[in-house]
């Protein structure tokens, strides 16, 4: 009889425990499957951007150089009239191509990062974690979107002042934001995994050095397709920065629009990156 009101009274000190103290005493299960890989890719990316908040001084020293292509390469071919520009003033048609331009050299030499990182300890430490090696590639790779983001409004703020005629759409400019996203996680792709290939910053930086140019001049950035060799009109539809010009043209310029084909082309190349970069990470941390 002197057992039972015990028992009862253990029970319900039990069940009018709060959930708070429940919580304390048996931690939440962590997140997993489908939930894990985008919270790990946005904490990765936030990473990222910190050392951009720190050191704005790469920002500042790139914006230069698309604002020569404007202001000296770009008035000075107005003016010749020697390029064929689709009905628009070459200086409007150049704009596109430097955005496309600014945010590829943005983006090509991110395996430097990576390299630095493993020489550091950092990328060990990385690896060790529950992080999808996928994550941490994507997080990277967006984050060099994100930069490169800056340079393109460098870019369009320079062309608005000196006339280029671009859309100020709110749609059309978020299109532009996923266009220079794209293009640039498939560019920092690339770079990290030449990096995971050549495993040292000299090797990487003689390929990217030697692969900007012809990616860049191999593209319609700079002329259109038409007065291009036969040869180089293969080149150009084969290079992933041909797409992302001729995208960019359609949203800010209104010329004829393929873009379904060109973010078809920009996501299936991310994604591509992604899974190269992600199965290179692991040798280049040995």
């Amino acid at each position: 009889m002197s057992e039972a009101p015990a028992a009862q009274h253990a029970a319900s000190a039990d069940g009018g425990r709060p959930e708070g103290i429940g919580l304390l005493l048996r931690p939440p299960a962590p997140r997993a499957g489908w939930r894990l890989l985008p919270t790990r890719v946005v904490a990765m990316c936030a990473v990222e951007l910190q050392k951009l908040r720190h050191d704005r001084t790469e920002l500042y020293t790139r914006a230069v150089q698309p604002a020569l292509w404007l202001l000296v390469f770009g008035q000075t071919f107005t003016r010749l009239r020697a390029i064929p520009s689709d009905g628009v003033p070459y200086i409007d048609y150049l704009a596109p191509g430097i955005i496309a331009q600014s945010a590829m050299f943005v983006a090509i030499f991110y395996g430097i990062q990576i390299i630095w990182e493993r020489d550091a300890g950092i990328l060990n430490k990385l690896l060790v974690t529950p992080t999808p090696r996928a994550a941490l590639i994507t997080g990277k790779a967006f984050a060099a979107g994100v930069k490169s983001l800056v340079q393109a409004v460098v870019v369009i703020v320079i062309a608005a002042v000196l006339g280029v005629a671009l859309t100020w759409n709110p749609l059309k400019l978020l299109g532009v934001a996923a266009v220079v996203v794209l293009g640039s996680a498939f560019f920092a792709c690339l770079s990290i995994t030449i990096a995971g290939i050549v495993l040292s910053r000299d090797r990487l930086m003689g390929f990217g050095q030697a692969i900007t140019m012809p990616l860049f001049f191999g593209s319609n950035a700079l002329y259109p397709l038409s007065v291009m060799p036969g040869w180089l009109q293969v080149v150009s539809k084969a290079n992933p920065l041909s797409y992302q010009v001729d995208a960019l043209r359609s949203l800010l310029l209104g010329t004829p629009a393929h873009l379904a084909l060109d973010f078809a082309v920009l996501l299936v190349t991310a994604a591509l990156g992604i899974i190269a970069a992600s199965s290179l990470l692991g040798r280049l941390a040995r």
